[in-house]
This record gives structure tokens, C-alpha cells and sequence, in this order.
């Protein structure tokens, strides 16, 4: 039997690594992507040779089409194929400013990776997978947006905006590709113990503390992996288009 050909953006810490391991253990080889830390991508890869998967870690910036382009090239001559697609990179806004100060030059920093990025790269892997003649798995593209695609912060809209837009960036593609057999689907993380939420720790001990979600715990970059693990095994084979959270309830309205 073949092996799995999943493509990580961001996976070299937090959230990527947490769904890289969960990959690992389904015994894909997994093509590790990271902007910037080296060191990072090749402790991931170790960690998913132990897991029982493979790899290999390849840089780029997915708001460069230049490099976008390169990462689908360098994946389909090493593997040959594409089987998942896994939108995980973002960034949090350089500042945290108000919307009625906020300037250009964040925004457009954080679009163009959060949101422009997952877009054309996910065009490109889409036609990649059409291509593919030979097919043992269902291709399937999986995006982790947030809590924040519908949760108002307005000290960081930019970065709200852009998570919402990955909302519409999934129901497009899922009606898109329907029709080649290739499934699409949203996860919506809460708050995740990640360097990303490291800054705002007691805010968010507080939070969990009174209640702000039902299941009062941080959630794990493990918890985002299972999920998406679960998708990679096939276990929703007449869903597209899905919207999963992964939020210890938080998107529960309760009296």
C-alpha cells in the first residue's frame, strides 16, 4: 500500500507540529514547510521519524508566489503527488492596535500571509491533485482558520478579517472541487497553548478560570492535529465544506 503525501504549512512549531506528529502517526510522509526556523522544521522532523512517519522540511514563505510555487514543485518531484494539503501558517499582527489607528503596512504583512497565501496555494495544490491520474487516497485540503473568523477583537482586525476570509476560502474551494472527488474542510482552533498565545498567558488563565469556555483547559496543539487526523483518515467521506471547532466549546452561546 502506498503512503500518504501530506503538505504542512507553518509545521515546524506550535499548531503545525501538533498536526505534523498527529500525521505521523497515521504514518504519512510529510513535507514540513517553515518561513524561517531551520532548527525548528528539522527538530519536527525528528519528532515525526519517531512517530512512524517521514519527511522532509522545505522553506518557504507562503505569501511569496515565487516560493508557493517552488514548495508544490520541490513536493511533487520528491513524492510525485499530493494526497493532503494542510493551510496552517499565520502570523499575529506585528502590533496589537486599535482599528480606528491601525496602519497599511501591518495589514498587508498579514494578509498576504494569513489569508492571499493559503488562497493561491491551495489553487496551485488543487491543480496539482486534479492532475494526479493515479489516486489511492481521496485528495483532501484541510485549512485552520479560528475562533476569531467570527469572534470581534478590535485591537487586532487585520488578523480577524483574514481568518474569516479562510471561512469563505473553504466553502469556495469545497464547492469548487466537488466534483473531482476532493474534500475541503475547516478547523476553528480556540485559544492553544503555542509561542503565538505565550504573551497573553494570564489573560487567557484568567479567562479559562471563570468559565469563558465549558471545558476549562488550554487546548494543545495535539487536540488540532487529532482533529485533522481524523479528516485524513477518510472519516467524513459525504462531507465538504465542513466547519470543525476545536474550541473547548467556546463557540456554545449559553444562558
Amino acid at each position: 500500500m502506498a503512503t500518504p503525501i501530506s503538505l504542512v504549512t507553518g509545521a515546524g512549531r506550535g499548531i503545525g507540529r501538533g498536526i505534523a506528529l498527529e500525521l505521523a502517526r497515521l504514518g504519512h510522509h510529510i513535507v514540513i514547510n517553515y518561513a524561517g526556523n531551520s532548527a525548528a522544521a528539522d527538530e519536527c522532523l525528528e519528532m515525526v521519524r519517531a512517530a512512524g512517519g517521514d519527511g522532509i522540511t522545505v522553506q518557504a514563505d507562503v505569501s511569496s508566489s515565487d516560493d508557493r510555487h517552488r514548495l508544490v514543485r520541490e513536493t511533487v518531484e520528491k513524492y510525485g503527488r499530493i494526497d493532503l494539503l494542510v493551510n496552517n501558517a499565520g502570523v499575529a499582527p506585528n502590533v496589537r492596535a486599535d482599528i480606528l489607528e491601525a496602519g497599511e503596512e501591518s495589514f498587508d504583512r498579514l494578509i498576504g500571509i494569513n489569508l492571499k497565501g493559503p488562497y493561491f496555494l491551495t489553487q496551485l495544490v488543487a491543480n496539482q491533485m486534479i492532475s494526479q491520474n493515479w489516486r489511492e487516497f481521496a485528495p483532501q485540503i484541510v485549512t485552520i482558520s479560528s475562533i476569531s473568523a467570527y469572534t470581534a477583537s478590535t485591537n487586532r482586525g487585520d488578523y480577524c478579517i483574514a481568518k474569516a476570509g479562510l471561512g469563505m476560502l473553504t466553502a469556495l474551494f469545497a464547492a469548487r472541487l466537488a466534483e473531482y472527488g476532493i474534500g475541503v474542510y475547516e478547523i476553528r482552533p480556540g485559544v492553544i497553548a503555542t509561542d503565538m498565545t505565550g504573551g497573553v498567558k494570564e489573560k487567557y488563565d484568567k479567562m479559562i478560570a471563570e468559565g469563558a469556555w465549558p471545558i476549562k483547559r488550554w487546548g494543545e496543539p495535539s487536540d488540532i492535529g487529532r482533529a485533522v487526523a481524523a479528516i485524513a483518515r477518510g472519516d467524513f467521506p459525504f462531507s465538504t465544506g465542513e466547519v470543525f471547532n476545536v474550541d473547548g466549546g467556546f463557540h456554545l452561546r449559553t444562558l
